[in-house]
């Protein structure tokens, strides 16, 4: 997708937001469901699979690997291959923007003997992958790249890879998920070692399909999670819950602007992936889970927010992998806190689509909010109901800062205009139709011809 002609859209102090709709499915849920359905005998159908840039490109990458993903009605079928029976496809594996699509993908070929080369755009390429390619690397992986660790790059798996016992160095689901994915190609038992949980969905999607997984406590505070190689999965049907990051921007809208009540219609509530919500109650905000489920495996619920008066917390560091692609959101939110909000153990931000912990800071300074960054702490200084805005913010290709911005800008005492929206489509596509559903004001910067297309 070429971002030579950016598209800046501009959002302004709205009325009340009020509605009750869905948003789209998890993406974390949706790239894993193509993934174990290449990797399964039969046919898998995947209703509510989020269809943004990010997960069609893992589609791509699956078909090219010669397990077919069609859309079918209002459904997506993949036809699988078995785990080791994926084939060399003809041309380069492209994930755009997607770096959960790329490292997963990383553990899948890893159990495949031969060669693929995996590319992305110009953001994914400047992303590091040596947290996921070293312990690949041990288990036999072979990587080719001229760029160090970053793409693009050429892989090369076997078929019988070496099972190993590995300790995340920081937490993070992508990495954990890769190896339980190239796991399933060794002999014996693949562990990987986590000391703070992060995202499940990959143990238990695993066992959804049939793998022998197990997550056991150590005895010391940390998890061992295992996988037994070479299983028998079985193609499933897939319910994929709507995703909560995505869930995150209209709550977080409703919270802000006064006189507001929004409602949104079946959410993933897996504790992983709910830090975002938790920190928004501890500040104060009116957020309740209603006619909470299971479907799928997986803990959903209706969210329903509504305008609060809000105060600065202390988010600890450990909360940081449940709610690790909404601290942008958050710092806007708190930005309409009364008194600091500081949010700890951010390092991971500065890996992320951008810099995400500079650019939240430089995209709230420029509308009048006033931060500081110590270490991996950021820290908002809220205006206790009041933002300036009237600045203009620098997305970076980040689809989380542009949304996060616009977000801001909805109660802002002036307009908050973000560089380009051209990105969102990568996650969130519906992102600007549901707002403006609820009534947001968004709209076209003077002097530009972006119009708020969704």
């Amino acid at each position: 997708m070429s971002h030579v002609l950016l598209k800046p859209l501009l959002a302004r102090k709205s009325p009340p937001l009020r509605g009750r709709l869905s948003v789209p499915g998890d993406k974390s849920i949706s790239h894993r469901a193509l993934l174990f359905g290449a990797l399964s005998i039969g046919r898998t159908r995947i209703d509510g699979l989020l269809e943004a840039e990010d997960v069609i490109n893992t589609a791509r990458s699956v078909t090219a690997l010669g397990a077919p993903a069609k859309k079918t009605g209002n459904s997506w079928e993949v036809t699988g291959r078995g785990v080791g029976g994926l084939q060399q496809p003809a041309s380069p594996l492209d994930f755009g923007n997607s770096g959960t699509g790329t490292r997963l993908m990383m553990g899948v070929l890893a159990g495949h003997d031969f060669p693929v080369e995996m590319i992305g755009d110009a953001s994914l390429s400047r992303r590091p992958m040596a947290r996921v390619l070293d312990p690949l690397k041990t288990m036999g992986l072979e990587v080719q790249s001229d760029n160090g660790d970053r793409l693009p790059l050429t892989v090369r798996g076997m078929s019988d890879l070496v099972p190993i016992e590995y300790e995340l160095p920081v937490p993070s689901a992508q990495v954990k998920s890769a190896i339980l994915l190239a796991g399933l190609h060794a002999a014996g038992e693949t562990t990987v070692i986590e000391a703070e949980p992060t995202r499940d969905h990959t143990e238990r999607m695993l066992r959804f399909f049939g793998a022998d997984v197990s997550a056991t406590p150590d005895g010391n505070g940390k998890t061992r999670i295992c996988v037994t190689g070479n299983p028998l999965l079985q193609g499933r049907d897939v319910k994929v819950p709507a995703d909560p990051s995505s869930a995150a921007f209209l709550i977080a809208a409703a919270v802000i602007v006064p006189g507001s009540e929004v409602t949104i219609d079946g959410v993933l509530i897996n504790p992983t992936r709910t830090g975002f919500y938790e920190t928004l109650r501890e500040m104060g905000a009116d957020v309740t889970f209603e006619n909470q489920r299971e479907e799928g495996g997986e803990p959903v619920a209706n969210i329903r927010a509504r305008h609060s008066a809000l105060k600065g917390v202390s988010v600890p560091p450990e909360r940081a992998p449940s709610m690790i692609d909404e601290y942008p959101v958050l710092a806007c939110v708190a930005a309409f806190a009364s008194g600091e909000t500081a949010m700890h153990g951010l390092a991971e931000l500065r890996v992320k689509e951008s810099d995400r912990l500079t650019a939240t800071a430089d995209g709230l300074n420029a509308n009048g909010v006033a931060t500081r960054i110590e270490g991996d702490t950021l820290v908002v200084i809220g205006g206790n109901g009041k933002v300036p805005g009237g600045g203009l913010v620098a997305t970076h290709l980040d689809h989380r800062i542009a949304m996060a911005f616009l977000t801001l800008g909805l109660a802002s005492d002036k307009p908050v205009t973000v560089d380009d929206i051209a990105i969102i489509a990568t996650s969130f596509p519906e992102f600007i139709g549901l707002m403006e559903g609820l009534g947001a004001v968004l709209g076209p910067v003077p002097g530009s011809s972006c119009g708020a297309a969704g």
